[in-house]
């Protein structure tokens, strides 16, 4: 594209120099050689924008950031008037600003990953451990992980197949990329869930079934890292790794959580509590990590003790100072770092080779159906036709399948820049499908005197 511009710049300035300016302007109004002078700057700009340097100029950066956010704002509305989710936008902006004007180039979203995602991973697991109330979680509990379980293995089990045999891959790497793409995204799940029409229970199991499927992802993932690196899978060190993670997670969350929610109380009124509780957030990370687990569980779980605080304060039989939690910071941090993330998935996309559409968009298809089957099976007719519609859409991939698919390239495996161009159109259509989901189940109204769709009781419909 750049090549074509510079061309037809070429073309221009060389008439302006072979034929001079007609003499009904003087040369006092006008001087031809500065409009080539001003064809030059251009091609300079367009040059500075177009990757001779990794990274445009600081105004030019902080230019992208300010309409991140004004997108992501308005993204945020329109979303609220339609019901059509603000994601696709956020990501075609960073297409825009990453691969079409190279703005920021590959290379320096691939050295910012790691910060990034990090940052990006623990603030929205605690963002959805914060919103998911213990109660209705403990009672779809059993829903939310045999959906998680089933959904994720039917995901896995597509997308290997669709590797294995529709690339040419080989085994190991088709589930390497099947694991990396394997669960649904919790940012876009806990975004969702809020603005939907569907009942308290379904929005705590999506939830955590989205948490669940982060987590999955991650651990086998790695473990699929080591089986690609060394030709060999261990099936043992599957089980062990899982069950360490978990044990940590739980621990750390657990251990700190409970009484860092007693400090917030006497803490509430104190001017930086909130940063305080980040600080934690932070250092609750790098112990995860030191221990062999991704953080996510941790945060997680440290999120729902805080946001469950009242009602674990009267399980432990101790007493809680009434305290009114002012929450504008974390809202407005949540808001900033899920805007940019979107983008920041936009910035890895590449559009070299077509079977890479071809694949994503059929993967999401299967995924989807799978999805279909797995909800039919799995939900009781407890659940409202409402409530199985959103259920059976929510396939969106994102965080968890954007992080994981930069890692074969820091680890050197084979064709290690091929997985974020498939991982980013696996996001764009399931996020699409998602999208299109949702916009027919707001068609389909709940059952009368029953809030969400969730019947507690079917004689009540």
């Amino acid at each position: 594209m750049n090549l074509v511009f510079f061309s037809i710049l070429d073309t221009i300035k060389s008439y302006f120099q072979e034929n001079p300016l007609p003499s009904i302007i003087s040369e006092e109004e006008l001087d031809s050689n500065f409009i080539i002078q001003g064809i030059i700057n251009l091609q300079k700009a367009i040059e500075g924008l177009s990757g001779q340097d990794s990274i445009a100029a600081a105004h030019v950066v902080l230019l992208a950031a300010g309409v991140t956010i004004f997108l992501g704002v308005a993204g945020e509305a329109f979303f609220k008037k339609t019901g059509i989710p603000d994601i696709a936008f956020l990501m075609i902006l960073g297409v825009i600003i990453g691969p079409v004007l190279g703005i920021i180039q590959p290379d320096v979203v691939i050295e910012v990953v790691p910060y990034f995602a990090a940052l990006a991973l623990i603030i929205i697991m605690f963002d959805g451990g914060l919103n998911l109330d213990l109660r209705n979680m403990v009672k779809t509990a059993h829903f939310a992980i045999i959906l998680a379980i089933l959904g994720f293995a039917v995901s896995m089990m597509i997308v290997t197949l669709l590797a294995h045999y529709g690339l040419g891959w080989e085994l190991l790497d088709s589930i390497l990329l099947s694991s990396i793409v394997g669960g649904s995204s919790s940012i876009i799940v806990f975004g969702l869930v809020r603005q939907l029409r569907v009942s308290e229970e379904t929005r705590s199991m999506l939830s955590f079934e989205s948490a669940l499927t982060d987590i999955l992802s991650t651990i086998i993932a790695f473990i699929m890292f080591q089986a690609v690196l060394s030709g060999y899978f261990d099936v043992d060190l599957l089980g062990v790794t899982f069950g360490k993670a978990v044990a940590v997670g739980l621990l750390l969350g657990l251990g700190v959580g409970i009484p860092w929610m007693y400090v917030t109380t006497k803490l509430s009124n104190a001017q930086h509590s909130y940063m305080l509780t980040l600080g934690i957030l932070f250092v609750l990370y790098f112990m995860a990590r030191s221990f062999g687990e991704s953080g996510a569980l941790t945060a997680l779980v440290f999120g729902l003790m805080l946001g469950n605080r009242r009602r674990i304060s009267r399980y432990l039989k101790f007493k809680l100072p009434e305290i009114s939690t002012d929450d504008t910071m974390h809202n407005q941090l949540t808001f900033l770092v899920r805007s940019f993330f979107f983008v920041f998935v936009g910035l890895l996309a590449s559009f070299g080779r077509i079977e890479f559409l071809i694949f994503g968009i059929v993967a999401a298809v299967l995924v989807y159906l799978g999805r279909v089957i797995v909800t039919k099976t799995t939900l009781t007719m407890r659940f409202s036709l409402l409530d199985r519609k959103v259920t059976s859409v929510m396939i969106p991939r994102g965080l968890a399948a954007a992080v994981l698919a930069t890692f074969p390239i820091t680890l050197g495996l084979p064709n290690g820049d091929v997985y974020p161009q498939i991982v980013f159109f696996v996001i764009m259509a399931s996020v699409i499908i998602t999208t299109i989901g949702l916009g027919t189940a707001k068609k389909i109204p709940p059952p009368d005197n029953v809030e969400g769709g969730y019947v507690q009781n079917e004689k009540k419909i």
